[in-house]
């Protein structure tokens, strides 16, 4: 049997061909094009790396102070010793140590955390901020820098370590509210006040 198939008729078939091959190739580039920009709009990459290092600036910062914190027998602990000998001033690093932010004859010397920020966070450009605070006697909470290197950028971290000390520890409790400004918060006992030292980290 021989079926005719008139020119008519080829024409039809061609152009609906050719319309789904059309249809299917616009589709196609529809899902393309959609998922380039789902993509290239949102900064996955930029974000996973920024939560990478804010991760690790965080779990430096807690080692630092947790280092810090460590208290042999009958001894203070170094970070301890950084509060109990402060006299209020403020340090900024200059770039081979740190000045008082009052006079540049004036540098900060046995400090513990002077000494942990110039051997792990200043080589590896890392800037940072350290912030003393306490509860005054009215129940208002003051804080004041220890160590200042300007405002932090929208990825730094915040770790924080608190810090009890006692009227023996201080020694002269007259003098050291003079210099810091921490008071006695009970002088009915042996306690002095509660200092939280707050350490801010950021890339350079």
């Amino acid at each position: 049997m021989v079926i005719w198939i008139f020119p008519d008729e080829m024409d039809t078939h061609g152009q609906m061909h050719s319309l789904e091959a059309l249809m299917a190739s616009l589709i196609m580039i529809g899902i393309i094009v959609f998922a380039v920009e789902a993509t290239s709009l949102t900064p996955l990459t930029s974000s996973t790396a920024n939560a990478h290092i804010e991760a690790q600036l965080q779990t430096m910062g807690q080692d630092m102070l947790n280092t810090l914190s460590y208290t042999g027998h009958e001894h203070n602990s170094d970070l301890k010793n950084d509060i109990l000998n402060w006299n209020g001033t403020e340090y900024v690093w200059n770039g081979t140590g740190y000045d008082s932010r009052d006079s540049n004859n004036i540098t900060l010397v046995n400090s513990s955390l002077g000494e942990i920020f110039e051997f792990i966070a200043i080589p590896r450009g890392i800037a940072h901020n350290v912030h003393f605070t306490w509860v005054n006697e009215n129940g208002i909470t003051i804080s004041r820098p220890y160590i200042y290197n300007g405002d932090p950028s929208d990825n730094a971290v915040i770790v924080s370590k608190k810090v009890v000390l006692s009227d023996y520890e201080v020694g002269n409790t007259s003098t050291f509210i003079v210099d810091t400004g921490i008071p006695d918060a009970d002088n009915s006992s042996e306690f002095y006040n509660i200092v939280n030292v707050k350490m801010t980290l950021w890339r350079m």
